[in-house]
């Protein structure tokens, strides 16, 4: 099997899988399982470059679990991400190690059969749900994931009572032991085995599953300047997705967007969720209309484009307060082809007043 070649190669990694322990918590399904709930899950961890759009996966591994949260199979692989590794301090993946492992595009077939026709679940799901996203884009190919279950908001949901968001924090909420951090194979088998007891808990009480759309990327673009990072000193990421230096819009803001109506350049659009063209891509095309794309809300965004408004987010909460018009991906694109030019001499009286 592809894991156990990969895993060989991998030096530092457990001679056997984990196994699923017994966890504290109901081992049996409540006697009236709710019938909204997903048919099977695909637990997934990866290990990656580092954490921005042109990062590369270097591990990942899939729990597949049936409806009621029991491990199926699992599986687990090396991939060869063609660049340096990055924080070797913290994942253990030398250059050396992935060398001979598979491409990603020679995964895809087999990633994709256990991905298929179930819940994609992850800690933080939003990033692992990107970067294996960005991944297919990159091999041609489109993710078989239709939904994404972030067990960070089913904690929320819960309301567990957790220090912090963090797998450890959860693991230790229900006795999981870790026994490697940020090894994709051991991460992922502690979140199926943290998981089994919280969607338990969640039948239960008939909560809704906080399921999201999941997106596939249609179009990939490569960045223009791939980063280095041989050395522990020069890697500093701060969050998954890094702030991009964008230059300040020349339009001075029109207004807020009226429902029905064209957008204007220098209005304020922000983009949440998961997107069908890569986000970033998006954010040029806005850029590139004159439009200002703004990464927080405020009563002065004329815009919030999204795939899913029901989501309880933070800029969905926002637009519902202060009024602001959310479309969907499709429908921005529509109005990106019509965006009405700026005012260049209301601008300057504008500018003159300020």
């Amino acid at each position: 099997m592809l894991e156990d070649r990969m895993a060989a190669a991998h030096s530092t990694a457990p001679k056997t899988a984990p196994k699923i322990g017994q966890q504290p918590g109901p081992q049996t399904p409540p006697a009236a399982w709710p019938d909204g709930y997903p048919q099977g899950y695909a637990v997934v961890d990866v290990e990656t470059t580092g954490l921005a759009r042109d990062d590369r996966i270097i591990s990942a591994a899939v729990y597949q679990l049936d409806a009621q949260g029991e491990v199926q199979d699992h599986w687990y692989t090396l991939v060869n991400p063609q660049r340096d590794p990055g924080p070797v301090w913290i994942h253990g993946l030398t250059s050396d190690v992935l060398a001979d492992a598979p491409l990603f595009p020679d995964i895809v077939p087999e990633l994709s059969r256990r991905l298929a026709d179930r819940v994609l679940v992850a800690h933080n799901a939003m990033f692992d749900w990107s970067m294996i996203a960005r991944e297919y884009a990159r091999a041609g190919a489109a993710a078989p994931v239709r939904r994404r279950l972030c067990t960070i908001a089913l904690s929320k949901e819960l309301r567990l009572p957790l220090p912090n968001h963090k797998l450890e924090s959860l693991a230790a909420h229900y006795g999981v032991v870790q026994e490697r951090a940020h090894h994709a194979l051991d991460d992922a088998r502690v979140l199926a085995e943290a998981f089994r007891p919280s969607l338990h808990l969640a039948a239960r009480e008939e909560l809704r599953l906080p399921l999201l759309t999941c997106q596939p990327l249609t179009e990939w673009s490569e960045s223009p300047a791939p980063r280095q990072q041989s050395s522990a000193g020069s890697y500093r990421p701060t969050s998954w997705r890094p702030s991009r230096k964008r230059p300040a819009c020349p339009y001075p803001n029109p207004g807020r967007f009226v429902a029905g109506g064209r957008l204007v350049q220098g209005m304020r659009v922000a983009f949440s969720g998961d997107t069908s063209v890569d986000r970033e891509l998006l954010e040029d095309r806005a850029t590139e209309a004159g439009l200002h794309v703004a990464t927080s809300m405020s009563r002065l965004t004329s815009l919030l484009v999204t795939n899913d408004p029901d989501a309880q987010t933070s800029k969905t909460a926002k637009a519902a307060q202060f009024g602001t018009v959310v479309v969907d991906e499709a429908a921005f694109m529509q109005l990106l082809q019509n965006v009405r030019k700026a005012d260049q001499e209301g601008g300057r009286k504008k500018a003159e007043r300020l």
